[in-house]
């Protein structure tokens, strides 16, 4: 489906400010839910408990949303029912303090949040082919959102409170669905979806090897996501301090999507993701050890050289091995690892050795699995050399 130019510049606003929403409130459920549960007076292990619901119902969710997608080759309609959940599990939540019913509740919410990142991929990579616009051009605008509604939901519930969390969550969602309802249909074109050919592509050694490396590095970086702003209330940061980290992680990256967008495809990607491995093992070890906050604000901004290389690098290998027809299955099967297999690690055992041996220990944790994702990357580069 081809759209004309005054089409194409209403859509590529269309999609731009669905992401800069959608991003935005991703930088309130990272930052400020783990926080919004301390102050109801969860404890660090129920906490984790509740990260790692998520993650455990994304390897469910992200399955059958990626084929519902590829299947009915309507996945406009269904970012607009992933929101349209969200926002009705946020709203059953705001009364509730226990952890059980929070816990449910929670469930029905992850459920349809997990699946958002991979479909909204999805609709860059197929809008930016239709649209004569790069996947950066897109994607760019919800790191925008994500900065800058990290540092305003910081001043706004340092100012009035933790209590205000659940109905900006509400407020900025509505938004994004608006937006979302007037998405063009980019599968319309698409080649059939048959799920034999899904399964020839999962069961191929090559993918199978790539998405064990990509769990390695993942489990670090959820960790890191899910315990951050923990991390730095423990050092003493209020909610503003921890906007600021979560700022300067979102601005970061945008240098290196524009930079690897034009230079990147002269590289091999397994050196580039072994690259961000190491930069993701480092950045873990120096969070370990850091004391202060500003420490943490700093270490932030080696998103730079960690995220912004090993998410721009990992779709390009994507791109490569998921042919065009099953491309929001593909999604959903790496979000399985990249945020769900390796969520639930980082949240249950991550949570457990927090409580136990305190926030340094976690980090290491996620360094020595950065390290073997390393390792494994670099095995693989030199494995397809021989070949």
């Amino acid at each position: 489906m081809k759209f004309r130019t005054q089409t194409q510049g209403r859509q590529v606003f269309i999609i731009r400010a669905m992401q800069f929403t959608y991003y935005a409130f991703m930088s309130l459920l990272v930052a400020y839910f783990p926080l919004y549960f301390d102050s109801i007076g969860f404890t660090k292990l129920q906490i984790g408990a509740i990260y790692s619901i998520g993650p455990t119902l994304s390897i469910l969710s992200n399955i059958v949303v990626g084929v519902i997608s590829d299947k009915s080759q309507n996945i406009r309609r269904v970012v607009s029912l992933l929101f349209l959940g969200q926002i009705l599990g946020l709203a059953l939540l705001l009364p509730q303090k226990e952890f059980a019913v929070v816990s449910i509740i929670m469930a029905f919410f992850y459920f349809c949040q997990t699946p958002m990142n991979a479909v909204v991929d999805s609709i860059n990579l197929l809008a930016s082919e239709q649209l004569n616009r790069s996947f950066v051009a897109l994607r760019m605008f919800g790191s925008l959102g994500y900065a800058i509604f990290a540092v305003v939901f910081g001043i706004v519930l340092k100012q009035y409170g933790s209590d205000l969390t659940i109905i900006l969550g509400i407020i900025i969602l509505a938004i994004g669905m608006l937006f979302s309802l007037f998405i063009g249909n980019y599968q319309a074109s698409m080649r059939k979806f048959e799920l034999r050919g899904l399964w020839s592509i999962v069961k191929d050694r090559r993918t199978i090897g790539f998405l064990v490396m990509i769990f390695f590095i993942s489990i670090g970086h959820r960790i890191n996501e899910g315990f951050l702003a923990l991390t730095m209330r423990n050092l003493g940061a209020d909610d503003s301090v921890i906007g600021i980290a979560s700022l300067a992680s979102a601005v970061s990256e945008i240098p290196m999507f524009f930079i690897l967008a034009k230079y990147g495809y002269k590289i091999r990607e397994m050196p580039l993701l072994a690259i961000a491995g190491a930069m993701y093992t480092l950045r873990f070890w120096l969070m370990s050890v850091a004391t202060e906050p500003w420490m943490m604000v700093a270490l932030q901004c080696m998103h730079i050289v960690t995220f912004a290389i090993f998410y721009i690098t990992a779709l390009r290998v994507l791109m490569n091995m998921i042919p065009e027809q099953y491309r929001a299955s593909g999604q959903a099967l790496y979000a399985v690892v990249w945020s769900g297999l390796s969520g639930v690690a980082a949240g249950v055992f991550g949570g457990r050795l927090i409580d136990i041996a305190g926030f340094s220990y976690a980090y290491r944790l996620g360094a020595l699995f950065a390290l073997l994702g390393t390792i494994g990357f670099l095995y693989l580069h030199f494995r397809r050399s021989e070949t």
